[in-house]
């Protein structure tokens, strides 16, 4: 058996026990006075006084080979140093077509309070009062009609199930809790998933203790049930529950396929996975998987099981035609398609500082087909800031103008509010709306993002951005609730409706 010497660890002659000392000799560092050999580091040694160990210098970096793996879209992207899309150029998202259909009963009260099927809108007192003052100061309330907002929902109205306390006092002013009784156009445009977004908004309605219609809510995945007119037979992933086994089918996919559908066929297909509980063998359909053809992955939401979701989606990626089981002589020129609902890296929770999001899964998945393939992966992300989805944004603020006002129109100042720099400042900044950057989410630094600033401003809350942006639009003496002494019934005095 060969003996290694000491020079071969680029070590001193001397060994532990002579008179010269009895401690190794550490291969030195960089910047080192006592810098030799060839392999060099910057990692801290553990224990500069062990006794008894040799060191072996790695053969392999020490430095982690992100670059060569790191898809070329996946930089974040910079409204100062690149393009606000991370889908290559020519890439087409389809997105529902034509005006929402009208559903009244998708209104979701605080109070669950029961809608009146078939009936009239009840008009109580207040309503017929500021029509009257909105009448009387045309040109504010025209102004009003003019102006819009887009919210985003996580890190700036809530933070997961919890009240962000400013986000229930501007959906207040803006539901009609200001000086004309107006209600002032408003969406919310999130890149949160998970659920079908009737479930989302009857949960946001309870938490904000203000009405949230589906017809003014966009999730991430809302534009992508356009490609139900491009596949039946789709792998779904990612979801609380798998809820967005449902969501798929809301949209009008014809043969919804989960993961957990998979593994209850074949539980080899996951060696890591440790537990498949009597629930998920439950609402799991299995089925001789060789024998159906996977037409498109759909990335609805975060993954709850990286290691099988990675090992379903890589199998197919290189199977022949989405059957798993095959393996394509040529996977580039029978990929199927893989879409990712947004591609946030963060996302603000319950938690102290954001947790990580649906971006760092694609990341993972990109690394892993590069380095197994040898290729990048070819894929297509929705959400923010992606052009399609603020499209589709257009498309549901105009239906929801006819919705409250009965005008199909666009109010020309749109401001979006947001609290992640990369994607709804960059997006809206594109797109030419008014972008406001608040500090209850993602970003927490001082003054404006540097490579994505915000074109309005930073504000600590989502109630000081809406707050600034009405004084703008509606003049600095715009008042922020009703005057209830006005209705000269109840009013305690004369009060002008017009100051």
């Amino acid at each position: 058996m060969p003996a290694f010497e000491d020079s071969d660890f680029a070590a001193p002659s001397q060994r532990p026990g002579s008179s010269k000392g009895n401690n190794l000799q550490k291969i030195a560092s960089h910047g080192s006075m006592r810098s030799q050999g060839k392999y060099q580091h910057n990692l801290a040694i553990p224990g500069e006084d062990l006794d008894g160990a040799i060191e072996v210098p790695a053969t392999r970096s020490q430095i982690a080979q992100t670059n060569d793996l790191m898809h070329s879209l996946s930089i974040s992207p910079s409204s100062t140093a690149r393009r606000g899309s991370r889908n290559s150029f020519g890439t087409s998202l389809p997105i529902p077509r034509g005006k929402r259909s009208s559903r009244l009963s998708s209104v979701h009260h605080a109070d669950d309070r029961p809608s009146r099927p078939g009936m009239p809108t009840i008009q109580p007192t207040r309503d017929i009062l500021s029509s009257q003052v909105q009448d009387m100061s045309a040109v504010t309330t025209a102004a009003a009609k003019d102006m819009a907002f887009a919210f985003d929902i996580d890190g700036v109205l809530v933070h997961g199930d919890r009240l962000i306390p400013e986000g229930r006092r501007v959906l207040e002013i803006l539901n009609g809790d200001n000086e004309l009784g107006i209600k002032i156009p408003h969406i919310f445009l999130t890149n949160g998933s998970g659920k079908p977004e009737a479930a989302r908004c009857a949960q946001l309605s309870k938490i904000l203790h203000s009405p949230i219609s589906t017809e003014q809510f966009i999730q991430s995945h809302t534009p992508m049930s356009a490609l139900a007119e491009y596949y039946e037979t789709v792998l779904v992933v990612g979801g609380e529950n798998y809820q967005c086994r449902e969501v798929a089918k809301q949209y009008g996919f014809k043969n919804v396929i989960v993961p957990n559908d998979i593994y209850a066929s074949d539980s080899t297909i996951s060696p890591l996975r440790e537990h498949f509980t009597a629930e998920q063998r439950a609402t799991s359909t299995p089925r001789d998987f060789s024998k159906v053809k996977i037409e498109a992955i759909l990335v609805f939401s975060d993954s709850r099981d990286y290691a099988t979701d990675l090992q379903i989606i890589m199998d197919l990626l290189q199977s022949e035609g989405g059957v798993l089981g095959t393996r394509a002589k040529d996977p580039l020129a029978n990929r199927i398609p893989i879409y990712f609902s947004q591609g946030d890296l963060l996302c603000p929770t319950e938690h102290p500082t954001p947790r990580m999001s649906q971006g760092t899964f694609r990341i993972s998945l990109e690394a892993i087909y590069k380095s197994i393939t040898g290729h990048e992966l070819e894929r297509v992300v929705y959400g923010k800031p992606e052009l399609a989805t603020y499209k589709y944004a257009d498309e549901v603020m105009t239906s929801w103008m006819e919705t409250i006002h009965n005008e199909e129109r666009l109010p020309k100042n749109i401001y979006m509010i947001g609290d992640n720099p990369q994607s709804d400042i960059v997006g809206g900044n594109m797109y030419g709306w008014n972008t406001c950057l608040v500090r209850t989410g993602v970003y927490q630094g001082e003054g404006n993002d540097k490579e994505n600033p915000a074109n309005f401003g930073v504000f600590n809350n989502v109630l000081e951005a809406v707050q600034t942006a009405l004084r703008k639009e509606l003049g600095q003496d715009f008042k922020f609730n009703w005057n209830d002494n006005i209705n000269p019934v109840t009013g305690g005095g004369s009060v002008s409706a017009v100051e």
